[in-house]
């Protein structure tokens, strides 16, 4: 003879899953099963559900994270929630749930629970919401070079549903430069772009992100650091060259004949005063003294 064992008990999740496969009416539908919100914000979720005719609903509520063999408790009346959360229901099976003043610590999954006149017809909608919590943070360089472009990014841990991005610099809104997507774009940066920016959600303008400095750097101060500090040794050769160069020319050339007529003439005065009389020299002192010194001068520059 054949013995028999008694099944073990099935878990609650998996019943209320499983009744709906054998035609009953029994049904619930989130409108989304994801939800990322702002910290700070409140949040909706919503859905509908349908129950068998036979059957009248006494009470509806919210609950998280069940365990097997503790009962379901109304998150209405949960110290953590109580006085954040609101329960709505009409005649056409809506039901919503209204969570304020969201909280990373309200990362839960909640599931929408149905109580009828008949104590063991009873249903909660699985896999329920996902509830997300995100800050805003800007993330940007903290210093940009004139003359660059420069991208502020409106950063979240979780994907906000079909969001408007507002930016701010110095507090002030930049209306000019809300944009739909997450990201500033700053076109050749100048220093009136430096200053402190943070990003909002439209609708969620007094939950701002903290605040990224920007600093703008001068372009010259880079070029000229290399050119002194760095590229200007590489001038020193070229200017040995040069000078080897002038000095051989200057050999090339033979002995300096305005010099040997000063040192002939001890009592000779200063060629360029006496060229402007023209009383006290010949025509041609004039064009030789004026010679001369246009002369020394060339020499001058050169060495």
């Amino acid at each position: 003879m054949r013995s028999l064992r008694t099944a073990p008990a099935l878990p609650l999740v998996f019943l209320l899953m499983t009744a709906g496969a054998f035609g009953t009416e029994w049904s619930v539908k989130y409108n989304q099963q994801k939800i990322c919100a702002l910290n700070g914000s409140t949040v909706f979720m919503n859905g509908t559900f349908t129950h068998p005719k036979r059957l009248t609903v006494n009470e509806t509520f919210w609950f998280i994270d069940p365990v097997p063999g503790v009962e379901l408790t109304d998150l209405s009346k949960d110290p953590v929630y109580s006085g954040r959360v609101e329960f709505f229901t009409d005649d056409q099976k809506h039901f919503s749930l209204k969570l304020s003043d969201v909280m990373k610590k309200d990362e839960h999954q909640f599931y929408f629970r149905i109580i009828t006149n008949v104590e063991n017809e009873k249903w909660a909608g699985v896999p329920g919401v996902r509830l997300r919590v995100t800050e805003l943070h800007v993330e940007a360089p903290e210093e940009v070079t004139k003359g660059e472009t420069a991208d502020l990014t409106c950063k979240t841990t979780c994907r906000l549903t079909d969001p408007t991005f507002i930016w701010y610099k110095n507090g002030r809104c930049l209306t000019t430069k809300t944009i739909k997507n997450k990201r500033l774009h700053l076109q050749t940066v100048s220093s009136e772009d430096a200053g402190s920016y943070s990003c909002a959600v439209g609708g969620s303008q007094h939950l701002r992100s903290t605040a990224h400095s920007l600093r703008v750097r001068s372009q010259s101060w880079s070029a000229g650091w290399f050119a002194v500090g760095g590229g200007g040794f590489l001038l020193i050769p070229v200017l040995i060259c040069i000078c080897s160069f002038h000095r051989m020319k200057k050999r090339a050339a033979g002995p300096d004949h305005s010099k040997t007529r000063q040192n002939a003439d001890p009592k000779a005065q200063d060629d360029t005063y006496t060229a402007i009389q023209p009383s006290a020299r010949s025509s041609d002192d004039v064009y030789h003294t004026l010679a001369v010194s246009v002369s020394s001068q060339i020499l001058t520059l050169d060495l």
